[in-house]
């Protein structure tokens, strides 16, 4: 009864921004299973649903994501009524061609794990940032070289992974609902197949990002290789655009082939599955290869690590 209470309260009319704050401190709980029972409703109707583990934490981490996307959004609805606006995200979600085109695949522990860093990665710049490491073993220094940085946008990067790695990632897998026993079952598969674990990654990753890079700004589009060159080439000002690379196997192929291929202080860009964060004073630390003498011999004395925080 207590449910039904709050759940007619968020479809009654709110009128002020300060009204909505007050209603959301008191109902989110009731938000949140709403948004769970809508997405458990359309996946039964839709024949993708099991009455497992899997499906139910899919289900739940999905209503986190509509009532996070819901609360950015709405303030600047009002007046309106929230829960009718809550439901009209989920359909406008639901209605689209195929919206789960990778559905049963995250319910596996590792689709799951794949799908919940993605996801974070859209609303946070620490999770973008780790994003490089987990997927593809890139340090800081790394991504610094890649993305062409300057020293102030290089210890933005250093930050991310480390507020990363002391909090955001736990976080971000208690959200996930994965366990700790989930956890050490995906590292032990991936003892024994590394391979294995990765080639299931690799195709599970286009299928997460493409879903994800929907809710990127328009200005953050695909460019091919020539434009990616003309991008880096500009320098200062063009640095928050390629923030769309980490969400976009494809184009960060582009950049990796103008950027680092062939540097022997590189790894390949090839997936190479992290289930946790870069420990503290893991960092890479390498020497950037200048052109020289046409030899690559000559190295500049620039060192990027964690040792530089």
């Amino acid at each position: 009864m207590a449910q039904r209470a709050d759940l007619a309260n968020l479809s009654a009319l709110v009128s002020t921004v300060e009204e909505f704050d007050r209603l959301m401190a008191e109902t989110l709980p009731d938000l949140l299973d709403h948004a769970a029972g809508q997405t458990r409703r359309y996946l039964r109707e839709t024949g993708q649903w099991a009455d497992d583990i899997g499906h139910e934490k899919l289900a739940l981490r999905w209503g986190y994501e509509f009532v996070e996307r819901f609360l950015v959004c709405v303030r600047s609805e009002v007046p309106c009524r929230p829960l009718f606006l809550l439901d009209s995200l989920i359909a406008k979600f639901f209605s689209q061609p195929n919206p789960l085109c990778y559905h049963k695949d995250l319910c596996s522990p590792l689709g799951r794990f794949l799908d919940g860093l993605t996801s974070r990665a859209v609303l946070s710049r620490d999770a973008l940032m780790a994003l490089y490491y987990h997927l593809y073993g890139f340090g800081q220094g790394h991504v610094v070289q890649l993305l062409g940085l300057g020293p102030t946008e290089s210890q933005r990067v250093y930050k991310n992974f480390e507020r990363w790695r002391r909090a955001g990632w736990q976080r971000t897998v208690t959200e996930i609902g994965l366990s700790e026993a989930e956890l050490r079952e995906l590292e032990i598969v991936q003892t024994r197949d590394p391979r294995g674990l990765n080639e299931e990654a690799n195709r599970l990753i286009p299928m997460v990002q493409d879903h994800y890079r929907r809710s990127e700004p328009e200005y953050f589009p695909c460019l091919s290789r020539r434009q990616w060159g003309e991008l880096f080439d500009e320098g200062y000002g063009y640095d928050y655009r390629v923030w769309h690379l980490a969400l976009c196997r494809n184009c960060m192929a582009e950049a990796y082939a103008i950027r680092l291929d062939g540097s022997a202080q590189t790894p390949g860009l090839q997936i190479n599955l992290h289930l946790r964060p870069l420990l503290k004073g893991k960092g890479a630390s390498f020497l950037w290869m200048q052109r020289g003498n046409g030899h690559g011999t000559e190295r500049s004395a620039q060192r990027l690590s964690t040792a530089s925080r």
